[in-house]
């Protein structure tokens, strides 16, 4: 459903990217000599092809340890490279002409991504996973206990296990460009810094900061790495080797004592404080996370080893807790998320077709969802944006919907006034089509209306080139008959956003039988320009997200009307791992909405998914959700805490009496969302499995943990599923039966991902 809510409480890095204050007071001979020392370091490192790790020689005693994995566009840290490291180190101590070392990546905008992830799943035991980190550990350790000053000059991401490298020097420069930052989110795949990095983030910034960066994954600009103590200076990037050599000439730096206020003091400072941390923090934990995921409370006991008793022990429970998290379930799924959206970013709309340029883009229908595209096309794909509505109000609305977005930045001092005002430049307005006629991509936003929507069609046609593709976020209608009366019906796509538009990173692009593959193409990637990840479906009522979304809603509409309360229903999904549950979900949505997608779907998929009838009360209540402030909930001022508004059950005739278990009413709503996933994929609305969990994960937020539904059937069992379909068939209908695809593969012991 397009007015979908932002389900997951995500740490956008790109939200701060745009953090600029650079320093360009550096004169061009300095640039210039800059410049050409970096292209000598990347020559150098091209050069030596037996070993990722490069030393070069400076006049000034300094040396610069190069790295740079050979055929790789990013550093990745390996196994192997242990005895590189090892090799280049023991030439080093047996160089006393050498007077310092600067470590510094070979690739031209990053520093290290972090360790290479394929390596964590060639591990067979956990044992072998915790022989890794130790041996990332002790590869750290004789980094950091060279005699000589090592100095990291850090630009572009350095994350991870790189930001564990780095941290195992003495002293670390980066530069002021919007491409570097400093993470460890390790927590996203599962696991936690396993080279040392839960025991040295610490002693840098501080508990606190450290189990905040490592619990959310959270990654730093360059500013706020100095400010947190992560750094030692910010530089611009025309000076950062010179700088890095300058720390390195001027000895091996003292470790500087870390700045506490009267509260870090109280809180860090004694081990009373540092309970109240820690156990804070795991009750912070438990409550986002419902326990589905092991890693967060592994991150504290490390964290807590360290401080509490020795660091020796500390890097030991690292090293057994990274160990035992690599063979976890949890980490599997996340470790396959990553790999399919890897993936996903190399391919193209169709394969062999390459997109068209897109220059300006347009967006028809100003509000939330305009606006939220109207954003994500201006700041992140960096295009120029016309918005086109039928009133000055509807346009206002699109741009106060960027300009707040922009301003909550400037107030944190993300980014600076001047860089929002430049980029609500790129925002413009207009009740006609005027300044359309050169737009490339026009992203039609207004409501549910077949004939509206042709009439956009028309218009643009007639008012913009030849070539303009035509992009609907429609979130139901087929886009087969949103072109049906176009003259270019091969410009015509369907490009389904989630809202909100700036946070939702999945975009289902939808080819109708005569949309071009050049249209295809260049529609996808005119999305991951905008930061999405993009799939491509097959024109059918619904699509694939909504398609999957409805039966799981409807059913949880029908435990409903059977006396499961609104509070249990709500509390059963989310502690099955979906970031809310489904009447909340409906609130937020619109009950009108989903009453509108309803009949649409029913009239083009059947009758499985007919909307309860009794839901019609509710809208003749004027129980429109959220937006309504009037709904499932009780909304208001007033209102301090989530809470169920008690007289609907009196709208809907029924009296809460919750006799089902919790795990029943979470199967009813899944598997039917299961049933259905399997359909998309026999009937082709989705090209693969990978595609389908992807679009279901960063859609409506399935449980990442379960890797999503195609995964989480494979681990059921499709036999299994379908015998408990037939039994629910049985005593409440036809809607449950099993799908023939699903049946097939039961009988057939096959599996989505063989």
């Amino acid at each position: 459903m397009t007015e979908m809510t932002d389900m997951a409480d995500k740490n956008d890095v790109t939200e701060q990217a745009d953090m600029t204050d650079k320093n360009e007071t550096n004169s061009e001979t300095t640039a210039e000599t800059a410049a050409e020392t970096v292209t000598e370091v990347q020559e150098e490192a091209a050069d030596n092809s037996q070993s990722a790790f490069t030393l070069k020689r400076q006049e000034n005693g300094i040396a610069h340890l190069v790295m740079d994995v050979v055929g790789d566009t990013m550093n990745t840290l390996k196994s192997e490279f242990a005895e590189q490291v090892a090799e280049v180190l023991q030439e080093i101590k047996g160089d006393s002409s050498i007077k310092g070392i600067v470590l510094v990546s070979g690739k031209k905008d990053s520093f290290v991504a972090g360790a290479d992830i394929n390596m964590l799943n060639a591990c067979q035991t956990a044992e072998e996973a915790t022989a890794l980190s130790r041996q990332g550990q002790m590869l750290f350790d004789q980094l950091e206990k060279m005699t000589i000053p090592v100095i990291a000059a850090i630009h572009g991401p350095c994350l991870g296990g790189g930001l564990e490298l780095a941290m195992a020097c003495h002293a670390r420069v980066c530069t002021d460009s919007p491409k570097t930052a400093l993470g460890v989110p390790e927590v996203q795949l599962g696991l936690l810094p396993g080279g040392g990095g839960t025991q040295r983030l610490p002693k840098l910034v501080g508990i606190q900061k450290a189990l905040d960066m490592m619990l959310t994954g959270k990654q730093l600009r360059a500013k706020q790495a100095l400010k947190a103590g992560l750094v030692n200076d910010v530089v611009p990037e025309s000076i950062l080797i010179r700088t890095a050599e300058e720390m390195a000439l001027a000895g091996k730096p003292r470790a500087k004592k870390r700045k506490m206020s009267l509260m870090d003091k109280l809180l860090e400072g004694n081990s009373f404080g540092r309970k109240v941390v820690f156990n804070q923090a795991a009750k912070t934990v438990l409550a986002k996370t419902k326990g589905k995921y092991p890693a967060p409370l592994k991150i504290i006991d490390c964290v807590k080893t360290g401080s509490e008793q020795s660091p020796a022990q500390g890097y030991q429970v690292e090293a057994n807790h990274f160990g035992d998290l690599v063979k976890t379930p949890e980490s599997a799924q996340l470790r396959n998320i990553f790999f399919a959206t890897t993936d996903m970013k190399k391919e193209q709309g169709v394969a062999g077709v390459e997109p068209a340029k897109i220059a300006k883009a347009g967006v028809l229908g100003g509000g939330l969802m305009g606006g939220g595209i109207a954003f994500v096309t201006a700041t992140k794909a960096k295009v120029p944006v016309r918005i086109k509505d039928i009133s000055h109000k509807g346009i206002n609305h699109a741009l106060k919907y960027g300009y707040d977005l922009l301003n909550k930045k400037v107030k944190r001092r993300f980014m600076m006034h001047s860089e929002m005002q430049k980029q609500m430049s790129s925002i413009t307005g207009t009740l006609d089509y005027t300044g359309f006629k050169d737009l490339d991509i026009i992203v039609e936003a207004v409501f549910e209306d077949l004939p509206l929507k042709q009439k956009m069609v028309a218009d643009v046609e007639e008012f913009c080139k030849p070539t303009t593709i035509f992009a609907s976020n429609t979130s139901s209608l087929p886009i087969g008959q949103i072109a049906e009366k176009a003259a270019r019906p091969e410009n015509v796509i369907g490009l389904h956003y989630f809202s909100p538009v700036d946070k939702m990173p999945l975009a289902e692009i939808i080819a109708h039988e005569t949309t071009s593959d050049e249209t295809i193409s260049t529609t996808v990637a005119f999305a991951k320009k905008q930061g999405k990840t993009p799939i491509v479906v097959k024109d059918k009522a619904g699509f694939y997200v909504n398609r999957i979304l409805a039966p799981y809603m409807n059913e949880a509409a029908n435990l409903l009307l059977e006396g499961e309360s609104i509070e249990k229903l709500d509390k059963t999904l989310v502690n099955f791992g979906f970031p809310v549950g489904p009447m909340q979900l409906l609130d937020e949505v619109g009950i009108d909405i989903g009453a509108k997608i309803g009949p649409i779907l029913q009239a083009e998929l059947g009758d499985r998914f007919t909307t309860p009838p009794a839901f019609d009360k509710l809208l003749a209540d004027g129980r429109l959700g959220k937006k309504a402030s009037k709904g499932f909930y009780l909304y208001g001022k007033k209102v301090k805490k989530k809470q169920v508004d008690e007289s609907i059950y009196k709208v809907l005739g029924i009296t809460p009496q919750g006799r089902l278990s919790d795990d029943e009413i979470s199967q009813r709503c899944v598997y039917m969302m299961l049933n259905e996933a399997v359909r998309c994929l026999d009937e082709g609305i989705i090209r693969n499995a990978r595609d389908g969990d992807i679009g279901a994960i960063f859609g409506i937020g399935f449980p990442p943990f379960l890797g999503g539904p195609f995964r989480y059937l494979d681990q059921v069992g499709a036999a299994n599923v379908v015998s408990q379909l037939n039994r629910w068939a049985a005593q409440h209908g036809e809607r449950f039966k099993p799908c023939d695809a699903l049946v097939k593969m039961a009988e057939e012991g096959r599996t989505c991902y063989e």
